[in-house]
């Protein structure tokens, strides 16, 4: 406390007003909620309860540290007389014991409590309970020795109370060029940068991206999963308490990145339900043309991918929509992923092969280039790469089916036995693309 000798009580006022105010600093953290503190989701608050587990064990060697540094800097300061010194001191067996020692078990009871809870908290992982005390029926949890002590720290609270009949909610995640697609594939309905779910039912996550590495994020439901072009990444988590929650990129994208949220809404059955009619009740279809615009990055109502998109909902969504992200080929012309992967175990097309990388630009699907290239191998121009009823009877890759993937027509192989060596020749029979999903 600064002392004040000065007769005047305004003087000495304006000494203590700074430190009075840096004591009342504190009490504005009262208002603020710490969502990674106090999360909403069963997973969500294991992962707090690691968190706050690993910091108080590591406490252990800072605190004593911190301590010793102090009493050290007091004990043998400079003015200080009356120490002692001891010339002969070299070596204390004890203090080995304790330097050593500590650190070692600390060590020890991280890595078992760690390696158990990240088999525990494993976002493949199947939910087997919804919560501590409730269990869910026919889901069985065999623990060794190890992942059961880590449940002693991160599920405390754990037991066998309750059991309850559920199926996870499956919802397909597309992360697109600085906003959210949910696709709904048992409800039949998609949404943008707008997610829902009943509370105290396991959510199936799978989640990609059309474009950029991105990183899925809902920090009162579980821990963030990246989002990467042409593979598929999984979250399996549940929501235990009713509420608006905000989910965003934690991955740098880019410019805009932080504009990249979207609202979670926790509700209960009924109102659930009551979310998905009204999503219904939309008269717009995620279909291919629909997607096609939603991917472009330069729309007006988006004004240079900086401010927030808002919200969209689509009463149905085209059969298929998510396998064509997932393997990117919604674009018309654009071979499929896995259609390519068919067409290399089968061992290539040999010199056919060449037309097919004009289909396979995938990182310059912007470019004038690009669109040049598949408007060459599809017979459309770039004007018409957004689909339309019309431009899609033109895609002879796919114009018996709504969507890709297509079926590569494989190599027939020819083998010639010389010796001991195989010689194999690939060509290609003169049959047409079948598309299947």
């Amino acid at each position: 406390m600064p002392s004040c000798q000065s007769p005047i009580p305004e003087v000495c006022m304006k000494k203590l007003t700074p430190l009075a105010a840096l004591l009342l600093v504190p009490l504005l953290l009262t208002g603020c909620d710490w969502t990674l503190i106090n999360p909403s989701g069963y997973v969500a608050k294991q992962q707090s309860n690691l968190m706050i587990f690993s910091v108080l064990v590591m406490l252990l060697v800072i605190v004593p540290v911190m301590f010793l540094i102090l009493f050290f800097s007091w004990k043998y300061r400079q003015s200080n007389q009356s120490g002692t010194y001891d010339s002969g001191f070299y070596h204390s067996n004890k203090l080995e014991v304790v330097i050593w020692g500590a650190p070692i078990c600390i060590i020890i009871v991280l890595a078992l409590v760690t390696w158990g809870s990240t088999y525990l908290l494993d976002p493949y992982r199947p939910l087997v309970r919804i919560d501590s005390q409730t269990k869910i029926a026919g889901m069985e949890e065999n623990l060794g020795a190890v992942k059961t002590l880590a449940t002693r720290f991160i599920d405390p609270k754990r037991s066998d109370e309750a059991v309850v009949e559920t199926t996870p909610l499956e919802i397909e995640v597309a992360a697109l060029d600085w906003k959210w697609l949910f696709i709904y594939p048992e409800q039949g309905i998609a949404t943008v940068n707008e997610l829902a779910a009943p509370v105290n039912r396991p959510i199936r996550f799978k989640i990609t991206s059309a474009s950029m590495m991105n990183s899925f994020f809902i920090p009162a439901l579980s821990g963030q999963v990246y989002a990467m072009p042409a593979m598929q990444t999984q979250l399996n988590a549940v929501m235990n308490r009713e509420g608006k929650f905000k989910g965003f990129s934690a991955n740098y994208t880019g410019h805009g990145f932080s504009q990249m949220y979207f609202y979670f809404h926790s509700l209960s059955n009924a109102g659930f339900d009551q979310w998905v009619e009204k999503v219904r009740s939309s008269t717009k279809v995620l279909d291919q043309a629909e997607y096609m615009a939603l991917d472009q990055y330069n729309q007006k109502d988006e004004r240079g991918h900086v401010q927030y998109f808002g919200i969209r909902h689509y009463g149905s969504v085209q059969q298929g929509m998510y396998h064509a992200i997932l393997n990117l080929c919604v674009m018309p012309g654009a071979m499929c992923m896995d259609e390519m992967m068919g067409i290399d175990l089968a061992g290539g097309a040999g010199i056919d092969s060449l037309n097919n990388l004009k289909r396979l630009r995938y990182d310059m699907r912007r470019t004038t280039k690009a669109q040049l290239d598949l408007a060459e191998f599809s017979g459309m121009m770039p004007g018409d790469l957004v689909c339309t009823s019309d431009s899609a009877a033109v895609d002879f890759v796919r114009a018996t089916r709504k969507l890709p993937a297509l079926k590569p027509v494989m190599p027939t192989a020819q083998v010639e036995q010389s010796g001991s060596v195989q010689g194999q020749k690939l060509s290609r029979d003169g049959s047409m693309i079948a598309p299947i999903l």
